[in-house]
């Protein structure tokens, strides 16, 4: 069976009894993910332009589907964009393997898809759960290649997830769901040059309206093969150069890998497990350099008076993003690079939740940190965990304190993360009751019908 129709089938007869508790709670914290980062994109500039676009594009259009905060209806894929654009801009996603953020792309289709068919809380998170379980498998091993031939991993494999979440929540067979996925190998696209190039690139936003193309495609008969992911001349060969497993670049340091343990262990050993939150508001490979510098420091009670350098060890892809091929940021410390969070780490605690990568208008750093982050070295490692600093710091009395990042810092379950994103409420139109109301809704997500329209409704203010 083909790895299409395999991915098929899976989507296919997942059942919500299927899924371990484990997976519906992890389905349950990357909602409240995307909607907190909707949140507090309500009204940043990346969320009016969406807005004002789609406005201007769908003037006279139907009103199916809702954008987040705002209530304003507008065609499924309208929405899905604006939707996209609004998680994306609050910069609160979550993760895998560093280049891929799943829920930037699954969470607006699926919302779309859930407010046009009115379906149930379990519905939606079987539907969920089936998405990222795509998207990460389809994405693991590939992501350092793919970025290394100049594509942008996010929404090249983020259509992928999207679709699949959109053919579940609307009931679709095998053939149908096959189908919308050998249309994702058409559709899917992504480009780092513009970025580089001192521009934007079209990321999810795009991925998320081909998504719903390549579904409503398959909705109305399309055909498709049976080999458009692995054939000689599919999507592997087009994006990785071949369809043998080659990889010219890996987070392990390994060059080759087999296709076929792409599906294997599906529907039993779920890789949905290994998405963390990105709880700050910088790229993901900094998260961890906080909260492991913030331990060590408050473990060994240092203070800012006590420390020499800090010295931290780090998978080298996090050093040289977004690709070897392509690096686009330099070592030096300044606001917003590594050393600065480490530095923030070592000096507050912790990392401001409502900030974004550096000071906003009005906003300072504290000068300890601006201080400190001169004497942070990182040091690249091959073969090093992803989001697994060894951070060691050096006491001006001559001492030294090590701690050895797991990677697994931004893994937890939904109680700690609620609990990790309360102060989300306070930055939100909708105040702190209303962002309690919300956690709660995702809490008993399984218990609620008609979810889609009853998300949206808790990300709008009364």
């Amino acid at each position: 069976m083909s790895l299409s129709r395999q991915f098929a089938t899976f989507v296919a007869n997942l059942r919500y009894e299927d899924l371990p508790p484990a997976v519906v709670d992890r389905a349950k914290g990357v909602i409240l993910q995307a909607l907190c980062s909707a949140l507090l994109a309500h009204d940043m500039p990346a969320t009016r332009q969406a807005l004002a676009l789609i406005r201007d594009e769908e003037a006279g259009g139907g009103g199916v589907a809702t954008a987040l905060c705002s209530g304003e209806t507008f065609t499924k894929a309208g929405a899905a964009y604006i939707n996209a654009e609004m998680i994306f801009a609050g910069g609160k996603w979550d993760t895998f393997r560093m280049l891929t953020h799943p829920g930037v792309a699954i969470m607006p289709v699926a919302l779309a898809a859930a407010e046009v068919t009115h379906c149930d809380g379990k519905t939606f998170i079987t539907a969920i759960a089936a998405a990222y379980e795509v998207l990460e498998r389809m994405a693991s091993e590939f992501i350092p290649t793919l970025m290394s031939r100049g594509f942008h991993s996010g929404p090249v494999f983020g259509i992928f997830g999207a679709a699949v979440a959109a053919a579940k929540i609307h009931g679709m067979n095998v053939d149908q769901i096959n189908t919308a996925i050998a249309q994702c190998v058409n559709l899917a696209s992504g480009n780092l040059e513009g970025a580089r190039a001192g521009g934007a690139s079209l990321r999810e936003g795009g991925a998320v309206r081909n998504a719903l193309l390549a579904v409503a495609l398959a909705k109305h008969g399309g055909k498709a093969g049976d080999t458009t992911l692995e054939g000689e001349a599919g999507f592997y060969h087009a994006y990785l150069g071949n369809n043998l497993g080659l990889l010219r670049y890996s987070f392990t340091g390994d060059n080759r890998t087999d296709l076929a343990a792409i599906t294997k262990g599906l529907g039993q050993d779920w890789m949905f497990l290994e998405t963390l939150y990105r709880v700050y508001s910088t790229a993901g490979y900094n998260i961890a350099h906080v909260d492991v510098t913030a331990a060590l420091c408050r473990d060994n009670n240092l203070t800012y008076a006590d420390i020499d350098r800090i010295e931290a060890v780090a998978n080298w892809f996090e050093t040289e993003y977004p690709s070897p091929a392509f690096p686009s940021r330099g070592g030096e410390a300044v606001v917003g690079s590594t050393q600065y969070f480490s530095a923030y780490g070592a000096v507050t605690g912790s990392y401001p939740l409502l900030r974004g990568a550096g000071p906003g208008p009005g906003e300072s750093d504290p000068p300890e940190v601006l201080d400190l982050m001169h004497r942070v070295r990182i040091i690249p490692m091959v073969r090093r965990t992803l989001f697994g600093p060894r951070v060691t710091v050096f006491t001006k009395d001559g001492r030294q304190f090590t701690r050895e990042g797991t990677g697994r810092e931004f893994i937890w379950d939904f109680e700690h993360h609620a609990t990790r994103m309360a102060q989300i409420g306070e930055g939100a139109a909708i105040g702190s009751a209303g962002f309690a109301a919300m956690v709660a809704l995702c809490r008993s997500l399984e218990s609620h019908g008609d979810v889609g329209r009853t998300i949206v409704q808790s990300t709008i203010a009364a």
